[in-house]
């Protein structure tokens, strides 16, 4: 399995000596910026402690106002979201639908208001969010750069506004910044396609009309986004210059059903896509690459990891039930048992080590917690496997998480 593995990820360790070098490269100043017009959407599902800081970000944009309109569709909210959102600036609609769920439905739904409510004020793209996020002030602006580069889906840099809160949320902080540099990053360089990953993109209002809106409804419909486009051809960009902060869950309970419908998620795109991807790999003419690249990216790495784990564990009960007997076959398994988690405790501890080192200025935290936090950032990616094991046999539907966290972009810094 370790030579498996190996072969199966090597590339991602070339990954990250591209991303060295592309770090040490300044970008040039674009001249002649043309300003596209953008509608900003925000699926919120009762977010009012948090949507105003969010639409008050917005507002602060440093970008023409007049080319910003920013939409919230109130998905089956509970609470003064709606509110809080029009007092604030946006144009909300409201929609209430208990059998079609998810962020996915939310998203087609206002897409399809803004096309025949709003086609006098032709959009150029669309900018999603989630509520809890906050931008920073060039955001659209840096966003708009690469847009000009001709990129019709564009993921940005995400970073976090509790990552000091515990080692939960600087968990899943410190992934996404990893995920931000040490992947999408040297796939940009490489001019291979990045992904998308929840929040903070850009998809041209041209493909989303050839989609017929928003189509995809799997549990992550981001990812099933990516995948798709990337099987027709599509290369999504990625602007690291433009950053925002979301809110990370605090709580295991939380994070567990998170990644539990993320688990779960994966499996199902692998299931609808891993066929086309993995064809495309071998016999495709376009994104062969960025084809592997993704089912490397979707395929249940971490479920073969838990089998390894389980084999080794099914000895010591084949030994208990007097199957096997002998001190050779316990010691086997308890050094492949050793072996695996160590072993992937060291590799996640140098990617989160050199994550932190190279990213030192823009995780907002004192300097001991992100020391610290590189040492529970393994066990916390490590909990991915009894999660990954439990989706497998497991139902699971979209659940909201609570957002609770209210800060403004000077109270992140």
């Amino acid at each position: 399995m370790f030579l498996l593995f190996t072969c199966m990820y090597s590339y991602q360790i070339f990954y990250m000596f591209v991303a060295f070098k592309a770090k040490q490269n300044k970008s040039s100043e674009i001249q002649n910026v043309l300003y596209h017009k953008y509608a900003v959407i925000i699926p919120a599902r009762n977010e009012e402690l948090v949507i105003g800081q969010l639409i008050k970000s917005i507002k602060n944009q440093k970008y023409p106002e007049e080319l910003i309109d920013i939409f919230v569709v109130a998905d089956n909210c509970t609470d003064d979201t709606a509110q809080v959102a029009k007092k604030a600036g946006a144009i909300v609609r409201e929609r209430f639908n208990k059998i079609q769920i998810g962020k996915g439905y939310a998203l087609d739904y206002i897409l399809k208001i803004i096309e025949n409510e709003y086609s006098s004020n032709k959009h150029d793209g669309y900018i999603v969010f989630d509520a809890d996020n906050l931008l920073d002030e060039n955001y659209i602006t840096e966003l708009n750069k690469t847009f000009n580069q001709g990129y019709r889906v564009i993921t940005s840099y995400r970073n976090s506004k509790n990552y000091d809160q515990n080692w939960i949320s600087a968990g899943y902080a410190l992934w996404f910044l990893h995920e931000a540099e040490y992947l999408n990053l040297p796939r940009m360089v490489l001019n291979t396609s990045c992904a998308i990953s929840g929040t903070g993109f850009l998809i041209q209002a041209e493909l989303i009309e050839e989609n017929g809106g928003w189509i995809h409804h799997l549990l992550t419909e981001d990812i099933e986004f990516s995948v798709s486009q990337i099987i027709k051809g599509e290369k999504i960009g990625y602007c690291r210059n433009a950053i925002f902060y979301d809110e990370q869950p605090v709580t295991f309970a939380q994070s567990w059903h998170q990644r539990l419908r993320w688990a779960k998620g994966f499996y199902q795109v692998f299931y609808k896509y891993g066929k086309d991807l993995i064809g495309n790999t071998f016999r495709g003419k376009r994104n062969k690459f960025s084809c592997f690249d993704m089912t490397m990216m979707v395929m249940p790495a971490v479920l073969i990891s838990s089998v390894c784990i389980v084999v080794n564990g099914l000895f010591y009960l084949a030994i208990f039930l007097g199957i096997f007997d002998g001190q050779e076959i316990t010691h086997a398994a308890s050094v492949g048992i050793l072996y695996s988690i160590s072993w992937y405790y060291g590799v996640l501890y140098i990617l989160g080590l050199i994550t932190t080192l190279t990213e030192w200025g823009k995780i907002h935290c004192s300097g001991w917690k992100k020391i610290a936090y590189t040492i529970t950032f393994p066990l916390f990616m490590l909990t991915y496997i009894p999660i990954s094991v439990v989706a497998l046999f497991k139902h699971v539907e979209w659940k909201p998480i609570a957002h609770t966290v209210v800060k403004s972009l000077d109270d992140v810094r």
